[in-house]
């Protein structure tokens, strides 16, 4: 009859001997990983260096014909739409900005 501590130190999992890619396989895996880091952190620190200090602070452009337009209040209950300044949409807020 098999007592606990035999039973747990019997190795089940076969020969350990053949079939020994994994060990070297893991190594390289992360050698690989290691090298793609390393790259990827010294790209990311050149390009951060080719950035100026400070960037340029960004205000809209002015024209004077807009910006006397009167903007009707949405909420105001009359439904009433400036039609010379009309919103932009998605595409439009993407291109201009």
């Amino acid at each position: 009859m098999l007592t606990a501590a035999q039973v747990l130190a019997e190795n089940n999992f076969g020969d350990t001997r053949t079939g020994g890619l994994a060990g070297p396989m893991g190594l390289f895996l992360i050698l690989l990983l290691a090298t793609a880091t390393i790259l990827l952190i010294r790209n990311m620190n050149a390009r951060l260096r080719r950035l100026p200090d400070r960037f340029p602070q960004q205000t809209p452009p002015t024209d004077p014909t807009r910006a006397e337009a009167a903007v009707a209040d949405p909420t105001d209950g009359t439904g009433a739409r400036d039609s010379s300044t009309p919103a932009p949409n998605g595409h439009q807020q993407h291109r201009n900005g």
